[in-house]
């Protein structure tokens, strides 16, 4: 089922989520609709903070012209990063349209629950790293305009308020 996805600024995205202590239907279902939700965005990453639940669970895919690669990480942490920065023009499906430079570490090491309860670690680089730092961030309470100037971030909150009154008005 697809999701609706929340727009900034609301109060929920700026909240930590709370972490899931054990998989359930429910869960597996959130998952699901997490992954069609994102697809049909169509975006990389999707937090679920992004469709209001408050649990610390993403998903992302980031296999653009290949065979889909759909992954669900749980209470997902990086566990290392590396020295070296790369920038990526991020953007976000809370924040649409929106677009800036980010720096963030090149690769990152990242532990977390799958849907059958095992711990998994692997090391992303690249776009991979960017989002699963980027989708982390939201359960954390953190956007990527957080990362912008002061001015940088106020612009762009104010496009998505007018955004939010001009479909409040349908």
């Amino acid at each position: 089922m697809i999701r609706d996805i929340l727009i900034h600024p609301d109060p929920r995205l700026k909240k930590p989520c709370e972490p899931i202590a054990e998989v359930s239907a429910e869960l597996t279902q959130l998952a699901a609709d997490m992954l069609e939700t994102m697809y049909d965005a169509p975006g990389i990453g999707l937090a679920a903070p992004q469709i209001g639940v408050m649990r610390r669970i993403i998903v992302m895919d980031c296999m653009k012209d290949a065979p889909p690669e759909p992954m669900v990480l749980l209470n997902p942490e990086v566990i290392w990063s590396c020295e070296d920065l790369s920038t990526y023009e991020e953007g976000c499906l809370s924040i649409p349209d929106q677009y800036a430079d980010v720096k963030r570490p090149a690769s990152v090491k990242v532990r977390w629950m799958d849907l059958s309860g095992e711990i998994q670690e692997r090391q992303f680089d690249g776009l991979w790293a960017t989002c699963v730092q980027h989708e982390i961030d939201h359960l954390n309470g953190k956007l990527f305009i957080d990362y912008l100037g002061p001015l940088k971030r106020q612009m762009i909150t104010r496009k998505m308020e007018k955004l939010k009154r001009e479909k409040a008005r349908g």
